[in-house]
């Protein structure tokens, strides 16, 4: 009997967490607006509904991917065009978020930098392709 009241709560907290951190998820997106800002970055405003249910299509299915232990030998092509995926993803959520936020032009003034906004831009990306082909390359 204490075997089964165990399990129950290891069930109700982890629902619970679970929970919470998805609503701080969906807070998070929602308040920033972030899907609509990408579609605006992107040009994409015809397809927002699209770029909604592939998000939470994404969350749920790697969510559950995560409770089962999968693994998919595939070859080198298929994990290198996923992982492009990946990134584009990563890297457009990223710019939508930042640009929602103002992160740039703030970091600008800060820094003092107004006049050379351009080269700290793209001292950013090219850090940030560096060190993503050197955790790639060298598996760091």
């Amino acid at each position: 009997m204490t075997i089964f009241f165990e399990l129950l709560f290891v069930i109700v907290v982890g629902l619970g967490w679970g929970f919470a951190v998805g609503s701080g998820f969906v807070a998070f997106i929602t308040v920033l607006d972030i899907i609509p800002r990408l579609t605006q970055l992107t040009n994409a405003h015809r397809h927002i509904r699209k770029l909604e249910w592939a998000l939470v299509s994404g969350a749920l299915f790697f969510t559950l991917i995560d409770f089962f232990p999968i693994q998919a030998a595939l070859p080198i092509f298929f994990t290198s065009l996923y992982g492009l995926f990946a990134g584009i993803f990563v890297g457009t959520l990223a710019a939508g978020l930042t640009e929602a936020l103002n992160v740039f032009p703030i970091i600008a003034k800060r820094l003092n930098m107004d006049s050379s906004l351009l080269y700290l831009l793209m001292a950013m990306v090219l850090g940030k392709i560096t060190g993503s082909l050197l955790q790639w390359f060298l598996h760091l």
